[in-house]
Order: C-alpha cells, then structure tokens, then sequence
C-alpha cells in the first residue's frame, strides 16, 4: 500500500469497547493519525482510558468536532444508531469520510472482501454489523457456486464484549443485517439473530450459516468457503472457518473470530472484525488518495 504525503486525521465518536479499540487500531496504523475521541461525559471511563492513552479527547458529543475548529479526514462512528441520523447530517458539509459502525443502515454497505474495492469512491461506508461482516464473505461465495434459495444468520457474542449501544440496537442488528445480506450475497429469503450468552469463562464470538440450495456440491462449496475466508483474514487474521458440511441441499458453515487487538480480550471476535473492516476502509480510501 503506498502511504499518503500526510496521515489522514481521523476521530473517533464513541468510548465504548468498539470505540477505544478504534482509537487504539487507528493509533497503529502507518496512514491514519486519531486526532480525536469523542464522548459525552467527561467523567467517564471510557474518555479517561483514552486520555492515559495519550489521545485528545473531547466530551460535548458530536458538537466537539465543529466546536474544535480542526478538519478531520475521516469520522468513525461507533455510537448507536439512533445518534448516527443526527450525526450523518451534521458531518454532511465537513467533507470527513464517515465511517459507520452502528447497524444504521445508513451509507454504502461494505464488506471489505466482498465489495471493498467498488464502494471505494463513497463518502459514507456502513459496516452493517459484526454478524454481517462475518457472514456475508461466505454467503456471497456460496452465492457464486450454488444459489441459495434461503439463508440463516445466527450469531452469539459473549455479554462481557457488548456494551449498552449493542443492547439498544439489537431490532436494526437484526433488519440492517437481514438487508446487507441481500443486497450483498443473494436475494433469498434470510434470517438474522443474535445471541448474547453470560457464559463464563467466556466464549469466542461465533457465527452459525445456514443456507438451502438445490445444487449444492461438497467440494465446491468447500472451496469457496475456506477461499471466502482466506480473503477476510487480510484484514482479520482471527477470522476462522471451524466445520463446513453438505447434507443433501442444506449447508451448515460455522464460523468463529477471534480478537488480535491488545485493546479487547481475545473472546471479543465481535467487536475484531467490525473494527478491523472499518479502519481497512479507511485505509483503502488514504491508498486511494495517492493514485
């Protein structure tokens, strides 16, 4: 990747578990710098986590970024979604890249493997959801060698890696997911669930895909899937394909990701592959920059 004359500045809004990974992911990379952490109470422990690590911080919310006078290249929001409407509208005539971790909706939906390169031009990428940046890679593939004619999407996070922005937006999880897999695999008829299990010791994030399809064939499903999930690991090493099956039409994928970030425990895959995805975007788009 050719590096840019300058790091693009980046903030981050958002310091929850997703949002001071992000800082930390962003702290890491050799094209983005984090100018800035956004929260809303300056007591908090997020902001104070993000202060020790050195960042600039802010606690006015979304207003913090008009109010700091400073241009930023890129906005990661990892509030919820609810806030991401408000949020969309007041960034629109900053001219930030707005990179979106709520299941809003909202934006050009991306899976980095699966249309990464094509949405490069937005200004505005969704990342749908921790369930869909795990399941569609495999659904899009199986899309291409079979033609499922209906799909399941179950995921489960352990409660210890989600926070209160993941409890609030369960409903759009469930509906942004159902809609990104069919705009980005394949029309059939989908399901979407998600599971937060209190488990103890805690489990890796796991990812359950079921789909029906007439012509299915064992090694070509096979190849498609295990080649699906070469191409995520680009980006998210932790991501793993841990069984793979054909029983007449049905196919049974069961994925599992783990985290590779100093930030989160290794059980937090959930919360891995979306930051992971998000900060590739914005890397892919500093690349862009400088052909």
């Amino acid at each position: 990747m050719a590096e840019p004359t300058r790091r693009l500045r980046a903030a981050v809004l958002g310091t929850g578990k997703i949002g001071l990974d992000l800082a930390e992911r962003i702290g890491k990379s050799g094209v983005l710098e984090c100018a800035l952490v956004v929260g809303r109470d300056r007591s908090s422990r997020g902001l104070r986590e993000a202060a020790a690590m050195g960042l600039a911080t802010a606690a006015d919310g979304i207003d913090s970024l008009a109010r700091s006078g400073e241009h930023f290249d890129v906005v990661f929001d990892a509030s919820h979604a609810a806030a991401h409407t408000a949020h969309q509208v007041q960034l629109a005539a900053t001219g930030a890249v707005l990179v979106d971790l709520t299941p809003s909706g909202a934006g050009t939906r991306v899976v980095p493997s699966v249309n990464g390169t094509r949405a490069l031009p937005s200004r505005h990428f969704n990342l749908i959801s921790c369930g869909g940046q795990t399941a569609i890679p495999v659904l899009h593939a199986l899309a291409q060698v079979c033609g499922p004619t209906y799909m399941e999407v179950v995921a489960t996070a352990a409660t210890a890696s989600t926070g209160r922005g993941t409890r609030l937006n369960i409903d759009e999880y469930i509906s942004t997911t159902q809609v990104a897999v069919q705009e980005l695999a394949c029309q059939a008829p989908v399901k979407a669930l998600l599971n937060l299990t209190p488990a103890d010791p805690a489990p890796p994030f796991r990812v359950a895909v079921a789909a029906l399809a007439p012509t299915a064939e064992t090694d070509a499903v096979q190849a498609a899937v295990h080649a699906a999930a070469e191409r995520v690991r680009d980006y998210a090493p932790g991501y793993a394909v841990t069984s793979c099956t054909v029983t007449g039409q049905r196919i049974d994928v069961a994925l599992e990701v783990t985290a590779r970030s100093g930030h989160i425990p290794w059980y937090a895959g959930n919360l891995d592959i979306i930051n992971a995805a998000a900060v590739h975007m914005a890397e892919q788009h500093a690349a862009a920059l400088t052909r």
